[in-house]
């Protein structure tokens, strides 16, 4: 089963300094049909403008992947710790039992970025951040995990949840494989480019849900970036 979601059709907030898009419900946006995918519970598509920014707040419970389009976000957290995260780079947070952070966008253009929240499965422990480069090249024609859940994905960034998610990028005509598994979910966007999924067209930024596919073949109808999360 193979759901697009056009992105023309994601709820939508206009905050000023914030464009934001949301493939579920999130704050004023409700729709009781797009609530999640599987623990999958945010995907929201973030313009946000120079210097500017979402100031500190408080989170729990939740794991929040931040993987950025165009330009670059700066954290600090009550943790201590603080970071830039640059486009194509991805940064992690385990709320665990409460931490609070601001998110800038401390550049002179403005920083696009998906912001990915799914549900833990593991709860009472300390909270946690990291980030880390991820160079484009790495994931030229093919999937790389950048977050994971699991053990054997030593190189990505670890996340308290049975998910991964991965990123590729793909040159016009080019195609990849993801193997899935029939028991297992995943939602797919592209930050550029179009592509088809198992033979279903897509455009970018539109939300692709997928399930009870074993394996996920992709082309890329032009040059693209696929970001993909697949979870139980």
């Amino acid at each position: 089963m193979i759901e697009v979601r056009p992105f023309a059709q994601l709820g939508a907030a206009n905050h000023g300094w914030l464009q934001a898009r949301h493939h579920f419900s999130f704050a004023e946006y409700h729709d009781p049909q797009r609530m999640n995918w599987g623990p999958l519970r945010v995907w929201n598509d973030d313009e946000i403008a120079p210097n500017s920014g979402f100031p500190t707040h408080p989170h729990r419970d939740m794991e929040i992947i931040t993987y950025v389009r165009q330009g670059a976000i700066t954290h600090k957290d009550s943790l201590g710790n603080q970071g830039r995260t640059e486009a194509g780079d991805v940064q992690v947070m385990s709320a665990g039992t409460g931490i609070a952070h601001s998110e800038y966008n401390l550049e002179d253009s403005p920083s696009k970025i998906f912001q990915i929240w799914i549900q833990p499965n593991q709860s009472g422990l300390p909270p946690a951040w990291g980030t880390r480069p991820f160079p484009k090249a790495e994931r030229a024609g093919a999937f790389v995990t950048l977050a994971s859940g699991y053990a054997e994905d030593q190189d990505a960034l670890p996340i308290r949840t049975n998910a991964r998610m991965a990123a590729a990028t793909l040159q016009a005509g080019q195609s990849t494989e993801y193997p899935l598994g029939a028991a297992r979910k995943a939602y797919l966007v592209a930050a550029s480019g179009s592509f088809e999924v198992n033979g279903v067209a897509t455009q970018a930024r539109d939300g692709v849900a997928v399930r009870n596919e074993e394996v996920i073949r992709l082309t890329a109808l032009e040059d693209s970036e696929i970001i993909l999360v697949d979870m139980a």
